[in-house]
């Protein structure tokens, strides 16, 4: 990060994500409250402040003002569970938006993919396995889970395929932002539906936090 504005709104993203974080951690709801939902906005502002030639920033823009959606819709799952459903849809839709830029990055390197396809069963056989070991927990929500996993197993495995189709840094950032956000998915998964435990909020935001900002660095590091 060259900018000056770029190297101060990481900061003060990660400063939001210390204090959500200790929020969690001491069960301080008034500042877990006041924290998460500012943390997508500062991201926000990072990104639209990079300047860069490389297209379709919309993409992402759009990709994290549902992600703010969301977070601001987990915030009040205790109240009504329809707000888990809300949250669920906005991630959905940010996976699809992540999904949309990805495919769109052009390069004629080869994909990843094409030149491991090993990996392929690798994430095919996570998603699987994750599915299965929740599948009895999942009640009324069994196919917009099969669904969301789909589709986020679909994201990772987009940031694998032009792993090798843009230079080194930003391919280590989006591969390492993607896979993030499938262990902070997962780990969310595993705690509200199979089995809670200890630190859970914890280990999910900040995975959670790692997979935004990497994504967002992964452009600020994009080069045409």
């Amino acid at each position: 990060m060259q900018q000056p504005i770029q190297k101060k709104l990481a900061f003060v993203f990660w400063i939001f994500a210390i204090l959500d974080i200790a929020g969690i951690t001491a069960n301080a709801d008034m500042l877990h409250f006041a924290a998460k939902p500012l943390l997508i906005p500062v991201l926000f502002l990072l990104l639209a402040y990079t300047k860069s030639t490389v297209p379709r920033k919309k993409l992402l823009l759009t990709g994290l003002f549902f992600s703010w959606l969301g977070d601001v819709f987990l915030l009040f799952e205790h109240k009504n569970d329809l707000f888990f459903i809300f949250g669920l849809a906005s991630f959905l839709t940010t996976h699809i938006f992540y999904i949309i830029y990805f495919l769109r990055i052009s390069s004629a390197n080869l994909s990843l993919l094409k030149k491991q396809p090993i990996l392929i069963a690798i994430v095919l056989a996570y998603g699987i396995t994750l599915v299965w070991q929740l599948f009895p927990h999942l009640g009324d929500l069994k196919l917009p889970v099969i669904i969301y996993a789909a589709v986020i197993c679909t994201m990772l495995l987009c940031s694998l395929h032009i792993f090798l189709k843009v230079n080194k840094k930003a391919g280590f950032y989006y591969l390492s932002g993607a896979a993030a956000f499938v262990i902070s998915d997962s780990l969310l998964a595993i705690n509200k539906f199979h089995q809670p435990f200890a630190y859970a909020g914890v280990f999910i935001m900040l995975t959670y936090c790692a997979a935004q900002f990497f994504i967002v660095r992964g452009y600020i590091e994009q080069k045409l």
